[in-house]
């Protein structure tokens, strides 16, 4: 009886534990969320930057020069979340994780993008190209931040691990 007892609890752990690991393999954690989405945001201001690069800065720039800048001041931030976003696709079974990472950045400039083909030009830049200007007075830990927050409006790829 005590053997099946502790048989039986064995069997239980191991289950539990196995189904356990085939959710957390699925699941980001906090980090990888964050990651991806610090991808979607440099993803949506390279959109924006590129639409609106006519307008000009309250400092007179050209916002897709103004972008490309706050890229460069940034890039440790977002090779960083690139190599994060690598990891996980690798970890889940990726076979080319780089052409997943590569997908993910498109489809979030596709989603921008469309909703610039849906409003004229200077509408668009009225209502969005703020936001270069605006990232570009954030430090690295504002950025980090701004991507650990977490909306409804622009949920993540996949659910947050909850242990």
């Amino acid at each position: 009886m005590q053997r099946k007892l502790v048989i039986s609890t064995f069997m239980l752990f191991m289950i539990l534990g196995f189904s356990g690991l085939s959710y957390a393999s699925g699941c980001y954690t906090k980090s990888e969320a964050e990651a991806e989405q610090g991808i979607r945001i440099h993803s949506e201001l390279m959109v924006i930057g590129l639409n609106c690069s006519h307008l000009m800065s309250a400092k007179g720039e050209n916002l897709y020069v103004k972008y490309r800048q706050w890229t460069k001041q940034h890039e440790d931030i977002f090779s960083g979340y690139e190599d994060t976003l690598m990891f996980y696709f690798s970890r889940n079974g990726e076979k080319a994780p780089e052409d997943r990472l590569n997908t993910l950045r498109t489809n979030f400039a596709n989603k921008i993008s469309l909703e610039a083909a849906k409003m004229r030009p200077d509408v668009f830049c009225q209502h969005y190209g703020a936001r270069i200007e605006r990232a570009s007075g954030l430090d690295d830990r504002q950025i980090r931040d701004w991507a650990s927050t977490f909306y409804a409006s622009h949920p993540v790829s996949n659910p947050i691990c909850t242990r």
